[in-house]
């Protein structure tokens, strides 16, 4: 028998998660399946859409159940098989959770080669952030060469894709973020055309100058106060990509003042946006592409990410909290144990 530390739901947050929605609980866990795998957690991927599965009520993501093990994606090497596809020493990425081992039947995982790119990016640029951005991108936002396109948490895994991926396309890129550092990274690292800090005081305005033909696509993952500034620039017939708005996730309430959906719905029609949520896996059909894609771009160096890597399966609380407030500074990685040599 393993000892198998987990992280398990303790409570339903009500606005913002705090520690004690969290438990670290240890169980034991069969070193022998009598039937699929057994995996060795690597890398655990924090992401925000997580804060959706700690409500009540399934979304397009299974709700967790109070004491049950925190969803996520996982890098996991297999110490045991009974399974026809993998065997002892395979690396599988899927979504065990947040856990030291699993056990499963093999549905929903895929291996990964180590000579191709670090297993970590299989979490991240070659992953469900590095997909979100392309297929969201090329089916929804549909870039042009000289067209302008904005990114918000244009720093992170999603953010930093979408603009590096609209470049290779021609586009105009302007990338917001939050405080100075990240914004630099943006262009000095990334080739951004421009990098702005939503949080100064006079962004509506530098978003505006930095965007003197207006806006033609915005990838929306934000949400709040920067959708706000971007609006009122969206050109007619602008696409705008929706796939989260992490600003809003733990709100308990509508935001105060006037109900403007329907002026909204009024704009879309005048100035005919094409505003679409999405989900990754409604491309999953083009997963294929994607691997073939944006792996050879990063093969090329045309391609850049950066990884920010809390270590130790019982700081992913903290770390995914921190996230919500915009504190990881790339990809939020938990590393779980070491890879084999």
């Amino acid at each position: 028998m393993l000892q198998n530390r987990q992280i398990l739901l303790a409570s339903r947050p009500f606005g913002e998660p705090k520690p004690e929605n969290f438990r670290l609980a240890t169980t034991e866990i069969s070193d022998r399946p009598e039937r699929g795998l057994l995996l060795k957690t690597l890398w655990l991927s924090v992401d925000p859409y997580m804060r959706g599965i700690m409500d009540e009520g399934d979304s397009y993501t299974p709700a967790v159940d109070i004491g049950g093990v925190m969803d996520g994606g996982t890098v996991s090497l297999v110490l045991s098989s009974r399974h026809a596809d993998h065997k002892a020493g395979d690396l599988l990425v899927g979504y065990t959770g947040w856990q030291e081992y699993a056990h499963t039947d093999g549905e929903g995982l895929r291996k990964i080669d180590p000579k191709t790119a670090p297993i970590s990016t299989a979490l991240g640029l070659l992953g469900m952030p590095g997909m979100t951005a392309y297929t969201g991108l090329l089916n929804i936002g549909l870039p042009k060469s000289g067209e302008t396109l904005v990114v918000a948490a244009a720093s992170g895994a999603v953010g930093s894709a979408v603009g590096q991926i609209a470049k290779l396309k021609g586009c105009h890129v302007v990338g917001i973020a939050g405080g100075p550092e990240k914004t630099r990274y943006v262009v000095d690292e990334l080739g951004f055309d421009t990098g702005l800090d939503h949080r100064a005081a006079d962004f509506p305005a530098r978003l505006k100058a930095a965007c003197p033909k207006g806006i033609d696509i915005y990838f929306e993952n934000v949400g709040g106060h920067v959708w706000e500034a971007v609006y009122p620039l969206l050109n007619d017939f602008a696409r705008v990509p929706v796939c989260g708005q992490i600003a809003n996730y733990s709100d308990t309430g509508l935001p105060p003042g006037p109900d403007r959906a329907l002026a909204l719905i009024g704009t879309i029609l005048t100035k005919r946006w094409r505003m679409q949520g999405f989900i990754v896996s409604d491309f999953a059909d083009q997963t294929d592409e994607f691997l073939r894609d944006v792996g050879g771009w990063l093969r090329q160096g045309k391609l850049k990410y950066k990884e920010d890597v809390v270590v130790g399966l019982e700081n992913a609380p903290a770390a995914f909290m921190g996230q919500l407030k915009g504190r990881n500074f790339g990809k939020l990685l938990i590393k779980v144990a070491d890879a084999p040599a």
